[in-house]
């Protein structure tokens, strides 16, 4: 069932004169600013922000009362003095509890649908297995549409400002397709206009990796660094990286596609015709036949060799840090290269369990080792990559979302 996202207000009078297009970029940067300073600082008092962002109280007031208006922020109930004298200041902070943004992520074997408070917070989540429809993109994205729509019901009185789809693979942001999935076959999928049909919302797409980058610099324990490698090693490996609060995304947003650098000391044949290729090297299908030949697990299911690894199985154990070290040559390699500051890994070993954390910083080395940390969302990864997609978004241009 389609639904209407929230109103839009209009601030320009249309006898003013006509913006320029520096004025418009100016007020952009200014309107994230001051959000996403709300968002990191809150409850935060104008004059703060002003201090903050180094944008004069007039125009903090100015774009607070803009926010206000548009429910994204509200005032404190507990007015704050400074060091106890003179007049008392009103803090302001998000607003959580009016607006949503929806979440999608589609992975192999089931797309998550998820909604997510303007603090990227999951709110909602379900998962939907794909079966015999995988083939059929246009039926897995309405399924999709059929889960928001179920969440959005269920969570009463939250207005959806739109929705973000995450995937791995090629997917071009600008044109919001996914060009090529290899695992799940699908080509020149044009998901926004799909999903924006069903749902009739606004719909922003990207790859999980880059939006698993934004989750991090919006939501995330590295806020604040100055560049982010972001890691996602599932049965589809990618890498995003961001310099400067930027992601970068390429021609056609093609940047991170490495699944076939070569990873030494690996033996996996890839459908490519070479040996050792990352993503066949470090793929949960490679990590479920290997657990199946060792008679661990019977089934395709990742979760299931952790699961084995908790109960004391040693060859589960094996498995998965010999994993994580082939995961700490490939952070290694992407180390050499982009030189980040910070590194997030997003692999269900490193997630769960601290010696495959250790095996990987072991094999990175003593000197960077502190520098690469798992994923801020542990519980949640997939749900926050396709809310993150929507939320970036809203946190680059809130006065227009």
């Amino acid at each position: 069932m389609p639904r209407t996202a929230a109103p839009l207000l209009a601030f320009h009078s249309p006898n003013s004169p006509v913006p320029r297009a520096a004025d418009s970029d100016r007020r952009r940067t200014n309107a994230s600013v001051i959000l996403r300073s709300v968002l990191e600082h809150g409850p935060v008092a104008r004059s703060t922000i002003s201090r903050l962002t180094g944008l004069s109280p007039a125009s903090v007031t100015d774009y607070c009362a803009r926010f206000t208006e548009l429910g994204l922020i509200r005032e404190s109930a507990t007015p704050q003095r400074s060091k106890g004298v003179g007049r008392p200041h009103v803090p302001v902070d998000l607003d959580a509890s009016r607006f949503v943004v929806g979440g999608v992520h589609v992975a192999v074997p089931y797309t998550t649908v998820a909604l997510l408070d303007l603090r990227g917070r999951v709110v909602a989540e379900r998962r939907i297995g794909h079966d015999s429809s995988l083939a059929d993109p246009a039926r897995v994205l309405a399924r999709a549409a059929e889960g928001l729509d179920t969440l959005l019901t269920e969570a009463a009185g939250a207005t959806p400002l739109g929705v973000g789809v995450a995937a791995g693979g090629w997917v071009d942001r600008d044109s919001g397709t996914i060009v090529d999935h290899p695992l799940l076959g699908w080509r020149d999928v044009p998901v926004r206009e799909l999903l924006g049909a069903r749902t009739g919302l606004p719909v922003h797409v990207d790859g999980h990796a880059r939006a698993l980058v934004n989750g991090e610099r919006l939501f995330g324990r590295v806020r604040g660094s100055r560049s982010v490698l972001h890691l996602f090693v599932g049965n589809v490996v990618d890498a995003a990286f961001a310099t400067n609060d930027e992601v970068h995304h390429g021609p056609r947003s093609q940047a991170g596609a490495i699944a076939h650098l070569p990873l030494r000391g690996g033996t996996e044949p890839c459908g490519c015709g070479r040996v050792g290729c990352l993503q066949v090297e470090l793929s949960e299908r490679t990590l479920c036949r290997r657990a199946r030949e060792a008679g661990i697990v019977d089934g395709v299911n990742p979760t299931h060799v952790v699961t084995a690894a908790e109960r004391g199985d040693p060859v589960a154990v094996r498995l998965l840090t010999q994993r994580a070290r082939m995961v700490g040559r490939a952070v290694g390699l992407l180390l050499d290269i982009l030189n980040p500051e910070t590194v997030v890994v997003t692999e269900l070993g490193v997630i769960r369990r601290e010696d495959c954390l250790r095996a990987l910083r072991e094999e990175v080395g003593d000197a960077r080792a502190s520098a690469v940390v798992p994923t801020s969302f542990p519980d949640s990864v997939l749900a926050v990559a396709g809310g993150s997609v929507m939320l970036d978004v809203l946190y680059r241009d809130p006065l227009s979302v």
